[in-house]
């Protein structure tokens, strides 16, 4: 069986639980904090999560688990069509990655925790947040999906980084970033009706007060 480490807290140990429930493919959740024990490090060089534990071996890097798990397992397809319309779904991913989800989290120590990041770093993801989404925008279809009219990695990677970008966007700009794309917002409420996605966001809550208590440790080291 898979093994899938990480925590019900991590975006993107989220994203590949909720690519798994799609697929409906059986694993084991085993709940690890990024650490560098070395333990931890003989699975995963980095230290970080989500790791993937195959019967072939051990993958680590989100993107790269989850087009594995869509090439062996599952019906459902989450790169499907031609060359060029899987090239166009990983693009889409990736500008997501790159450009919403890596700049926000440059931000979440004082938009969740209260721990404020320098001025500057707040200008620069300010401006990078919104070049990001209107970037987004243009590449992007919301036709309802981010790649048309069929739910694919995108949409993972959308929903799960869009949605702590803009509450950085929110707490700490006042901005609106979903209404820097069009479709953006409805796409979003679209994605967490999703009956899959509910069963991970409760997960989410439920294990909040956990991390916190993991944070709180790990700020009073430094």
């Amino acid at each position: 069986m898979l093994k899938l480490y990480g925590f019900d807290v991590s975006n993107y140990y989220n994203m590949l639980k909720l690519a798994l429930a799609i697929k409906k493919v059986d694993y084991q959740g085993i709940i690890t904090y990024p650490n560098q024990t070395p333990e931890y490090l003989a699975i995963c060089p980095t230290g970080k999560v989500p790791a993937l534990q195959t019967d072939e071996g051990i993958l680590v890097e989100t993107n790269v688990i989850m087009e594995y798990i869509d090439e062996n397992y599952g019906d459902a397809q989450l790169y499907a069509g031609s060359s060029y319309q899987k090239a166009r779904i990983k693009e889409l991913a990736k500008m997501i990655e790159l450009y919403l989800e890596l700049p926000a989290r440059r931000c979440h120590t004082e938009a969740f925790w209260g721990v404020p990041v320098h001025e500057q770093t707040k200008k620069e993801v300010k401006r990078a947040l919104l070049n990001g989404m209107q970037s987004l925008s243009r590449a992007a279809s919301f036709s309802p999906y981010v790649a048309g009219d069929t739910f694919s990695a995108a949409d993972i990677f959308f929903l799960y980084s869009a949605d702590l970008a803009s509450s950085v966007a929110r707490k700490l700009f006042d901005i609106d970033l979903l209404a820097e794309a069009p479709g953006a917002a409805a796409l979003m409420k679209k994605l967490n009706e999703m009956p899959e996605v509910q069963v991970i966001a409760q997960a989410r809550t439920d294990a909040t007060p956990a991390f916190n208590a993991y944070l709180a440790e790990a700020f009073k080291k430094k």
